[in-house]
């Protein structure tokens, strides 16, 4: 069967890359949570420090990391960037009551609800919104859904995937439904285009100063297409 654009994009880009990495925090829905709240601003690197330091020094459990004394956890946080730091532990020790509060200290049987339920009940962490609690049913290996961060979600629109529009959330489920059409229903396959279109975004498809000069699938991109006179022809 023949690879539709969006695949040979993400077989163009892992050529780059290379084969993302898991998570750190594996397939664990609340360590997930926890190693996106342990860092802020910080690079991939500086983030998995900060959470192998969580989980040495606390845990990863709910009732551990609801227990550890809030100084503890802060100075950890502080190891993920200084930004707020306190206020990234406080909303760690929330989400870990509410695990423990709402499913036994259990998040992962969260895992076999359907996508919507599952997607409503992640919502409730803090700073989870649809796209965070979409990438972890993603990476956690349970639902076909590709989620998406900033980085992914803007690669995908200069492609030509959805439409943007001032409200995030009508661009990510327009970028997510029309890539989503085009790759295999794998949580696999779209764990690795999420984290390969992350990483483009990253490195190479910047927000402002984007380095098409060094972009090797500018021949498929319509904002390459839109900004430069002598465009390449489409993959």
């Amino acid at each position: 069967m023949a690879q539709s654009s969006l695949q040979r994009i993400v077989a163009t880009l892992k050529r780059r890359y290379g084969k993302p990495k898991p998570p750190a925090a594996g397939r664990d829905p609340l360590a997930l949570i926890a190693w996106e709240m342990v860092a802020y601003l910080a690079d991939d690197a500086t983030r998995d420090i900060a959470f192998r330091s969580l989980r040495e020094r606390v845990g990863l459990s709910a009732r551990a990391l609801l227990d550890v004394p809030l100084p503890v956890l802060t100075e950890v946080c502080r190891i993920g960037g200084p930004v707020h730091p306190l206020e990234r532990a406080k909303r760690i020790k929330i989400g870990a009551a509410l695990a423990i509060e709402e499913f036994d200290g259990d998040l992962s049987q969260a895992l076999g609800w359907d996508r919507a339920k599952a997607v409503k009940a992640l919502c409730k962490f803090p700073s989870v919104a649809e796209p965070g609690a979409e990438r972890i049913l993603m990476l956690c290996g349970s639902h076909a859904v590709l989620g998406l961060d900033s980085n992914a979600l803007r690669v995908l629109c200069r492609l030509g995937y959805g439409v943007e529009s001032k409200n995030y959330s009508k661009s990510y489920r327009s970028g997510r439904d029309a890539a989503m059409a085009e790759l295999p229903k794998k949580a696999a396959v779209m764990a690795e285009a999420s984290q390969l279109l992350r990483e483009h975004g990253k490195q190479t498809c910047k927000t402002s100063a984007p380095h098409c000069d060094e972009c090797p699938v500018t021949s498929a991109c319509a904002w390459y297409r839109t900004h430069t006179p002598k465009a390449k022809r489409p993959l």
